[in-house]
């Protein structure tokens, strides 16, 4: 029964750690995605030059 339960409980790990990895690259995805907007839709500064759309 030890090893039924051991077999299940590394199946379960396995399918989580999976779905969240899947997950992780859908969100850097959408992030590398509003990164790339972010060059296309930025202003202008008062000197004419291209300003930054982001803060840091």
């Amino acid at each position: 029964m030890v090893p039924v339960l051991l077999v299940l409980l590394l199946v379960l790990i396995l399918f989580g750690a999976g779905f969240a990895v899947k997950l992780l690259w859908w969100i850097a995805l959408v992030v590398l995605v509003l990164w790339l907007l972010g060059f296309l839709v930025r202003g202008t500064t008062g000197a004419g030059g291209r300003g930054r759309w982001y803060r840091w």
